[in-house]
Order: C-alpha cells, then sequence, then structure tokens
C-alpha cells in the first residue's frame, strides 16, 4: 500500500525542523559553554587600556593593592611578594613567583609567568619601561595616586578601576563607601583649633612628617582640614620623614600627634627595634607635650609601610574618629 504524498511532505517537514531545533540548540549550548572574550576600557596614569577580561596571568607590584586584590580572591601568577606584609594571604602561596622587592627585582621572572596584566605603581613605578620591553604585549597599568590630585580620590580611583578589571564593582563601591564614611566621621569630629604633628618612627629615632608631602600622614592634613602644629621649609617626602628634634616636637607642643611606624612591619622581631609608642610616650623631653598628656596619639595600622591600601586608610580614619570623639566627651 503506497503512502500518501501529503503524509510524506508533512514527515519532511517535521524532520527538517527537528533538524534545525537540534541546530540552534546545539548552537546555544555551544554559546553557553564557549562565551566570547570580553574586555572593558579603563585609564590610569599613562593614558587608556583596553583590558582582557578575566585577565588570564596577573602580575601585582603596587603595594596599595595587595591587599584590595587578596581580599577579592584575585589569583596571581607572580608578584612582589617580599614587599607583602604577612597580614595579605599572598605571603603563603607558594605558587606565587616572587619578584622580589623593587630595589633588586628579578624582572625575568615576569616574563616566565606569561602575564596579560600587570599592576604597577609606587615603588615599582621606576620599572614600568624595563618591563614594558621585556613583555610588550602585555597590558601594564599605574594607578598610583597622582601628585596634582586629592589624595582620597586617587586612593579611590585605584580601586574603582581594579574593580572594573576582575568584575568587583560592587566590592569596590564598599570599599570607597567605608572610606568616605570614616574620613566624614574624622573630619566631623575634629575641632580645628587643635594643632596637628604628624611622624614617623625607625631606628629609634624620630622623623617630621609635613602637611600635605609628608609620607603617608600628610595627605591627612588636606582630607580631614587639620591644623599643623609646625611646619618646616623646604619638607619632603622622604620614606624616613625630615630631621627634627624632639626639643622642636616639645616647642610646637602639638594637641594630637599622628604616628607611623616604619619598622613595625618588618623589624618588630630585631633586637634593636624600639616600638613608636615607647620612643614618643617615654621620652622625657616630651612628658609636658598636651598629646602625651592627654593621651592623644594615634598610630597608623603596624602593617602600613608595606600596606598603604584603602583599607589601610580607612582603619586609620577609624581609628583617629573614635580617639577625637573620646576626646570631646572628656
Amino acid at each position: 500500500m503506497s503512502v500518501p504524498r501529503t503524509l510524506t511532505a508533512t514527515s519532511a517537514a517535521l524532520v527538517g525542523l527537528l533538524a534545525l531545533a537540534g541546530c540552534s540548540s546545539n548552537t546555544a549550548d555551544s554559546e553557553e559553554t564557549e562565551p566570547a572574550a570580553a574586555s572593558v576600557t579603563i585609564e590610569d596614569n599613562n593614558g587608556t587600556h583596553e583590558v582582557a577580561t578575566p585577565p588570564t596571568s596577573v602580575v601585582a607590584l603596587d603595594n596599595r593593592t595587595f591587599q584590595t586584590l587578596s581580599d577579592w580572591g584575585i589569583e596571581l601568577s607572580a608578584g612582589a611578594v617580599s614587599l607583602m606584609p604577612d597580614t595579605v594571604s599572598y605571603v603563603d602561596d607558594d605558587a606565587i613567583v616572587d619578584i622580589g622587592n623593587h630595589n633588586e627585582p628579578d624582572l625575568e621572572a615576569i616574563v616566565a609567568v606569561d602575564p596579560d596584566l600587570i599592576i604597577s605603581g609606587q615603588r615599582f613605578t621606576q620599572h614600568n619601561s624595563a618591563i614594558a620591553d621585556l613583555v610588550p604585549d602585555a597590558t601594564i597599568i599605574d594607578l598610583e595616586p597622582r601628585e596634582d590630585e586629592p589624595f582620597d580620590e586617587e586612593l579611590k580611583r585605584q580601586v574603582t578601576v581594579l574593580g572594573e578589571i576582575f568584575g568587583k564593582e560592587d566590592e569596590a563601591e564598599q570599599l570607597v563607601s567605608d572610606f568616605d564614611a570614616a574620613a566624614e566621621r574624622a573630619a566631623a569630629a575634629y575641632d580645628d583649633s587643635d594643632t596637628v604633628m604628624a611622624v614617623n618612627t625607625s631606628g629609634g629615632t624620630i622623623g617630621y612628617l609635613a602637611p600635605t608631602v609628608g609620607r603617608s600622614l600628610g595627605p591627612i592634613y588636606d582630607m580631614l582640614g587639620l591644623t599643623p602644629a609646625l611646619e618646616v621649609d623646604d619638607a619632603t617626602d622622604d620614606h624616613q620623614g625630615d630631621e627634627i628634634s624632639v626639643e622642636a616636637i616639645a616647642s610646637s607642643n602639638p594637641d594630637w600627634i599622628l604616628v607611623l611606624d616604619r619598622d613595625a612591619v618588618f623589624a618588630a622581631d630585631t633586637p634593636d627595634y624600639v616600638q613608636a609608642s615607647e620612643i614618643l610616650e617615654s621620652s622625657e623631653a616630651l612628658a609636658g607635650v598636651t598629646a602625651v598628656t592627654d593621651e592623644q596619639i594615634v598610630y597608623m595600622p603596624t602593617d602600613t609601610y608595606l600596606n598603604e591600601s584603602i583599607q589601610t586608610y580607612t582603619i586609620f580614619l577609624n581609628d583617629f574618629a573614635d580617639a577625637l570623639e573620646a576626646s570631646a566627651k572628656n
């Protein structure tokens, strides 16, 4: 018995539709399992870059970024592990190739990890050209705070750009929000009739950190509108601070002293280490200074010298705000 032509045609049409559906399904599956490569356009200190996302091999050299990248769970192929404090989880990851510190870095080791993204900045900025020559196909970004821009805005710019690169926009926004809230607390609690001195300590001596330009604490004056207890001509941003005598500090009689202990992060276990609090609070020459007698000395986090991240400043600003608010109640 012959099959009707109409049935044959219908069957053929159904087969064709099923075949097309199968192709469509396979195409969809293929698109799901093999997404198209993506990229993001960002701007750093040297211009505009197109960065493939997510990066497949990341090298981190800027100590302002270590904490952020670590908190976000970003995997590193290589980094300046020798510059990382033990508060950053990367120091325990043996899979990360250590480039060393900025004084004698092993730049050839960067080549070995075939990076597509290198996060440079601060101490490593001086090596950017040499790195670019070694790995010309890698994107090198440098988000070191620029001298002609407000320091607080530069810290926020850094984490915002990193958030765009690593798909961590919400996390970056939270870091910015926390930082702003801490700065606002401190500024609101500060009485501008109180004078402030910023110093660092190293090797048992005190260094002067000038308003605006002084390493780490200098920008805090501008951020919070602090009144300097002492202003020194030709002050620098030297990492050891400018030379100052305890007599000069005593004569200026600051109401508040802000302190960076440079040695705490890497020399605390050495026999000759002297803690900043001992240097300042036990000094006979400073015994009559208001900041000492009223216990108005605020210390930056112990790991600050190697971890100048936005998180570090958020902690410090909250600590300062706590002290200011407590003082106002007395």
